[in-house]
């Protein structure tokens, strides 16, 4: 089954406007069509009861949390505790750059753990590892690429990427994946591999002109400022 991403309860207007039309929630709606199983992604998901959790933990989906984006534009806050205890699987995403302008998946780890603990009120709630698995497999799961990817397993393909641990900055290093979470970003990571081809090495693009990319979005701010 191809997967189906779709922004789904992101906001309070968005359910007021659904039951005022149709007379249910989003997410009833979806159901009632066939169209909540396990090859939906279920973007933002900030507004949802415990009916609705249970519901999505019964068919199998995925639900993709944007926290940095709910952040921006104050749409609501998910029940990622709720959600992973329900079992569902949950990745992190970043919406898009109207919403989120920094789109670094490393910020949206660290703000997932930050924001879901408060949430839930509970410090020990989604530990850093619970949160690099989010970041991880998760995301390759609800893509149904978890056979190929997100994890690194003989037979899969060769996608990781290095990180420094070395600078006071990163010391002391009691336990690499919290330091991983908590301290490190994109900033740390020296080379990336996709499918064993070094795309960065020792922090530099070996494909890409960097200088190129640079003053294309310089032109394209410039169009942007003057429309």
């Amino acid at each position: 089954d191809v997967p189906v991403h779709m922004h789904v309860h992101e906001t309070a207007q968005e359910i007021s406007d659904s039951v005022e039309k149709s007379g249910q929630r989003p997410l009833e709606r979806l159901e009632a069509l066939g169209l909540v199983n396990p090859s939906l992604m279920a973007v933002h998901a900030t507004q949802l009861t415990d009916e609705e959790i249970a519901a999505l933990a019964r068919s199998g989906s995925s639900v993709v949390h944007c926290p940095r984006s709910n952040l921006k534009l104050a749409s609501g806050a998910c029940r990622v505790a709720d959600l992973v205890a329900g079992g569902i699987n949950v990745a992190l995403g970043t919406d898009g750059a109207a919403s989120n302008n920094r789109l670094d998946l490393w910020s949206e780890m660290e703000s997932a753990a930050l924001l879901g603990k408060l949430i839930a009120e509970d410090a020990e709630a989604l530990p850093a590892r619970a949160m690099l698995r989010m970041a991880t497999i998760n995301g390759a799961r609800a893509l149904g690429l978890e056979q190929e990817t997100g994890s690194l397993e003989p037979g899969k393909a060769a996608d990781f990427i290095c990180v420094r641990f070395e600078g006071a900055a990163m010391e002391p290093v009691l336990d690499p994946v919290s330091q991983l979470v908590y301290c490190a970003g994109r900033e740390n990571v020296s080379d990336v591999l996709v499918a064993g081809e070094h795309l960065l090495a020792n922090g530099a693009l070996t494909r890409l002109d960097e200088a190129l990319l640079v003053d294309r979005a310089r032109e394209w701010a410039t169009k942007v400022l003057d429309a």
